[in-house]
């Protein structure tokens, strides 16, 4: 039961991860992980190259996504730990999820252009060839622009380089402007949760609801006990979105609602500088053994 977990992990597979699954693995291996996810957005090119390498390396690699979807308005993501990528359902839900994302995405510059951005869909596309670009990756096409041609101390882009802020520069962009009510918010089109959930036995994951407390998700009691009647079996607790106060309080409605609480850093790479890998010391194995008995 002893060692050391992290089942939220991004790999240059994801349209704004940075490390391939080989080094992924690499790097697990070297802090000492007994078991990791690569959990990339919307897709499972990772598999199954990211298995072989860490049978090769002794690292136990957990098959997993993050899915987008929708919950009551919200922008709402899932894992689905253990999933069988081979499976057709899975190829079906990651189609649809794509193409509602491309939509989005390529909305979501039109909007800027017409806001006054320097910014085209063909650069940010050759930014994030594998998969449609999420909106913190928009906005950092846009921040990199902005420095290479020396208008970081320039209207708007002056609060984003600022010492406090440029860890999360690419966030504080998202929320200033493709937040509903902002002047670049795209209304979201992406599947239901429910899609997603309705689909577990065939798909053969086990739903953890990444980061309940983000911003963007909100999460409430009443939200998780809702999503546990259609499938949900865990809740990730421990994460670099949460403070203090949301980890006691995501515990409390694990324990409460016997949901397994789990760990994922969400590392990405540059995109979270914030964010170092292996930096999140609350995975533990038990997670990943409570986890397989949810499993069907």
């Amino acid at each position: 039961m002893d060692g050391r977990i992290d089942l939220h992990i991004h790999s240059n597979k994801s349209c704004d991860g940075d490390f391939s699954p080989f080094h992924i693995v690499q790097m697990a291996k070297a802090n000492g992980f007994r078991a990791i996810s690569i959990s990339d957005h919307d897709t499972v090119a990772a598999y199954p190259e990211a298995l072989e390498f860490g049978e090769k390396a002794g690292v136990e690699v957990i098959p997993s996504i993050e899915f987008t979807t929708l919950f009551d308005g919200r922008e709402f993501h899932v894992l689905l730990p253990f999933v069988n990528w081979k499976r057709r359902v899975v190829s079906r839900l990651t189609r649809k999820v794509s193409e509602s994302r491309l939509a989005e995405a390529k909305e979501r510059v039109s909007k800027l252009q017409q806001l006054g951005f320097d910014i085209t869909w063909k650069e940010v596309h050759e930014k994030s060839p594998s998969s449609p670009p999420l909106g913190v990756k928009i906005a950092q096409v846009l921040l990199d622009k902005a420095e290479k041609s020396g208008k970081e101390k320039e209207p708007p882009w002056g609060k984003y380089f600022t010492e406090e802020n440029w860890p999360f520069a690419p966030y504080h962009f998202y929320r200033d402007f493709f937040q509903e009510g902002k002047p670049a918010f795209v209304p979201k089109k992406h599947i239901s949760i429910y899609e997603v959930l309705d689909t577990l036995p065939e798909t053969e994951g086990v739903a953890v609801l990444s980061h309940p407390g983000a911003y963007f998700q909100q999460t409430t009691k009443k939200d998780v006990a809702t999503l546990k009647e259609r499938g949900l079996k865990g809740l990730e607790v421990y994460t670099f979105y949460h403070d203090a106060e949301q980890i006691k309080l995501y515990l409390a409605i694990a324990k409460e609602l016997d949901l397994v609480p789990t760990a994922g850093s969400d590392f990405h790479g540059r995109i979270k500088p914030h964010v170092a890998f292996g930096s999140l010391q609350n995975g533990e194995y038990w997670m990943v053994e409570e986890l397989k008995k949810r499993r069907g």
